[in-house]
């Protein structure tokens, strides 16, 4: 039976590569550099960039040394994140202010991409489901085998979660293990909407 401790199926020292672009965007954001400032440092076009970071295209090893050595990234660091694979604390609440903004196709006019969350998980099935909680909505924490995406379409939400007590607003997100006792309570007057996405892993083995 797979525990927290064993999330995965994949060797812990494994190199994720599909993660090369998650992780570029994520370092370029925190230095609030956009694509074309980037491209303008490293020489390259933002079109390239933007395949890269959307995992669309893996970089040659030059590449990906000479984007690393201009976002001042060391490189024990950059290849440590690609080694991940035990550091998730069961649940991480995204703020609608933390999304990041990015560009698919830089030709493309009206379309604007918010990244919510890159997130890995073995591979498995499935489900979207729309919570409507009425006011007053009652129910114990239950747990399930799946991991488990929210995204608040009006709130608050009052959102329990293990030992954790969140406050949810409209916009916010929020991915955790299932495996932790939760359930959402509507404190307001008000019908509340959530989006919720169930992720279930496949067994050890399958």
């Amino acid at each position: 039976m797979e525990t927290a401790e064993n999330k995965t199926n994949r060797p812990r020292n494994t190199l994720n590569y599909h993660r090369i672009g998650q992780i570029i965007r994520k370092h370029r954001n925190q230095q609030r550099l956009k694509l074309i400032d980037l491209a303008a440092r490293t020489g390259m076009g933002s079109a390239l960039l933007s395949k890269i970071e959307n995992g669309r295209m893996i970089p040659t090893i030059p590449t990906l040394f000479s984007i690393i050595h201009q976002l001042n990234i060391p490189l024990d660091s950059f290849f440590s994140e690609l080694v991940k694979e035990d550091d998730f604390p069961g649940y991480l609440h995204i703020p609608r202010e933390n999304y990041h903004p990015y560009v698919k196709e830089e030709k493309a006019v009206g379309f604007n991409y918010l990244s919510i969350l890159e997130e890995t998980i073995t591979a498995g099935s499935f489900q979207i489901s729309l919570l409507e909680l009425l006011p007053g909505a009652r129910r114990k924490p239950v747990s399930t085998d799946a991991y488990e995406y929210l995204y608040i379409l009006n709130g608050p939400v009052r959102f329990q979660l293990g030992t954790a007590k969140l406050q949810l607003n409209t916009g916010d997100s929020l991915y955790f293990d299932g495996r932790l006792p939760h359930v959402p309570v509507n404190e307001t007057k008000e019908r509340l909407w959530l989006l919720v996405i169930y992720f279930f892993q496949s067994p050890a083995g399958s």
